[in-house]
């Protein structure tokens, strides 16, 4: 069993909600500059996929 790198307390994360899964998909060359242009891009990226995620549930 591969060894859990990281700790949720670390990321900006609720405490009731653990980072456990992992999610991947394709972008073109200038979205993954911009992504690891960011300060935190791990945040970046789960920030835009809630804020999607809320947009389409009409939040």
């Amino acid at each position: 069993m591969a060894k859990a790198k990281g700790k949720p307390e670390n990321f900006d994360n609720p405490p009731s909600k653990e980072l456990t899964d992992q999610l991947s998909f394709r972008v073109t060359k200038e979205m993954k500059e911009e992504v690891k242009a960011q300060d935190d891009p791990p945040q970046f990226c789960r920030d835009a996929v809630q804020k999607a995620l809320d947009e389409k549930k009409g939040k």
